[in-house]
């Protein structure tokens, strides 16, 4: 982040240590407004998947003696939405809280809290336009689509470099060692003071940083969509004796929300309409809302769950339960299962012990990145993006500190005089860009750009310098 961790120009810096210090600060003017959007959006959302419900604020029930069956809460749901269709039953967490039904109407996905007791409608939700929806749509892409996910792909790239140049610098050399990077200095003043905390909170929270952009990297349209997710996906091809959609398990979720979990977003979904599959829902007995249920609890699902409803003729009925979707607070009890929606035969199956490493990995980081192990870490995602905000607003203020009044420039470290350093950094620059394409392929412009245009237009280097 635009910072600086010693005096401008000072003649004690090392080589390295002016070309360490010259990244960190052109990739924080890049990186910073976006840490802060994605710290900020980001308590906006883990209030919601950690204290409250992803669709609003909590609804509370009485309990009583016996709840009405789906299918009888569902006829409500249509009762009150005719023409919509249904897509998706959510089971209720606890005694006390409603069940959720979603519906498609009017080319928008709503939905419904229903009292399980008395079948009764008591909310009705925009889930595409929830404060959760909005703030999760910022957080992914800007609300500009694939041009916002790119912008956000190329600075959590660029994040990863700051990340490393700043361990580079605070790494101690001389003076007070370790302490003076683990602890702040509170009783320095002005631009010391900055700088001490800066340096001591960057430093504890690098490693989750760098943990949590690289889980976020994973869901972006390049490394993640084309690369890595591909390649860490749970095989389909263990579904090879059942007919597939062409629809994948992403087309589970709301558009532009993610709930389904990393691995299995672009595997193919199984299809309805042949005799394949293992024994289900006992024959004879209808293939409905009310006996999809039934089936569920029978092979152990309990608490919140979700069925998905098919909605064309080779759909199938989905019974899942993930911590994506904020069903669970244990990605392990991740569980997937789906039924023919003629036969009421099981498909596929697949849990967490299914899921290859790197699906495994990222369960256990996107649910760390969320906040939905529970209550703690709910509260240490809190922490963790106000800290994040401190360093970005800390990293500001150091530069705004050591620029010169009136200096019409951005005052940037000085470029270290041995070319055969810029031959080095080159070699790293084109590593970044091999690990992470689009900001690699930034730094690569930038290196090019210092190289061959600054050098020949010196009004435009001394104002960017």
């Amino acid at each position: 982040m635009p910072s600086d961790t010693t005096a401008t120009r000072s003649p004690t810096l090392g080589p390295f240590h002016l070309l360490a210090w010259r990244w960190h600060f052109y990739a924080g003017l890049y990186v910073v407004p976006f840490l802060l959007m994605l710290a900020i959006t980001g308590l906006v959302m883990v209030f919601f998947t950690g204290f409250q419900s992803r669709l609003g604020m909590d609804i509370d029930v009485v309990p009583q003696a016996q709840t009405t069956t789906v299918g009888v809460q569902a006829q409500a749901v249509l009762a009150q939405r005719p023409g919509a269709q249904l897509k998706e039953y959510v089971s209720p967490r606890s005694a006390t809280l409603p069940a959720w039904f979603s519906v498609t109407v009017d080319g928008r996905t709503e939905s419904l809290a229903v009292n399980p007791y008395t079948a009764e409608v008591l909310r009705s939700v925009d889930k595409e336009n929830t404060v959760f929806a909005w703030a999760e749509k910022i957080h992914g892409t800007l609300l500009i689509g694939d041009a916002g996910d790119r912008l956000i792909e190329i600075a959590a790239g660029l994040g990863i470099v700051l990340i490393v140049t700043g361990v580079y610098m605070a790494w101690p050399r001389v003076g007070g060692g370790w302490r003076e990077v683990l602890l702040p200095d509170l009783s320095a003043r002005g631009r010391q003071w900055w700088k001490s905390l800066h340096v001591s909170v960057a430093f504890w929270m690098g490693l989750v940083l760098g943990f949590f952009l690289l889980t976020g990297l994973a869901w972006t349209g390049i490394w993640g969509g084309k690369f890595v997710q591909p390649w860490g996906s749970f095989p389909a091809s263990k579904w090879d004796d059942v007919p597939r959609s062409a629809l994948t398990h992403g087309a589970l979720s709301a558009p532009g929300l993610k709930e389904v979990p990393w691995g299995l977003e672009q595997v193919p979904m199984p299809a309805s309409g042949s005799a394949a599959g293992r024994p289900g829902i006992a024959g004879g007995q209808p293939v409905n809302l009310d006996t999809v249920n039934a089936h569920a609890r029978s092979a152990g699902f309990s608490g919140q769950y979700r069925i998905a409803v098919p909605q064309d003729e080779q759909g199938v009925y989905t019974v899942s339960a993930d911590s994506m979707g904020g069903d669970l607070t244990n990605p392990a009890g991740d569980r997937y299962l789906h039924l023919d929606r003629y036969t009421g035969r099981v498909l596929a199956e697949v849990s967490f012990a299914d899921y290859s490493p790197m699906a495994q990995f990222m369960a256990v980081g996107i649910a760390l990145h969320q906040g939905d192990l529970g209550l703690w870490s709910a509260w240490l995602n809190v922490v963790f993006c106000l800290a994040v905000v401190f360093v970005c607003v800390s990293g500001v203020v150091m530069w705004w500190k050591r620029r010169p009044v009136r200096a019409g420039r951005l005052v940037a470290p000085m470029a270290p005089a041995d070319a055969a350093l810029w031959k080095s950094g080159a070699v790293v620059m084109l590593l970044v860009a091999v690990a992470f394409p689009l900001s690699g392929a930034v730094l690569v412009g930038v290196l090019l750009l210092d190289a061959l245009l600054l050098t020949r237009l010196p009004a435009l280097k001394r104002r960017l310098s």
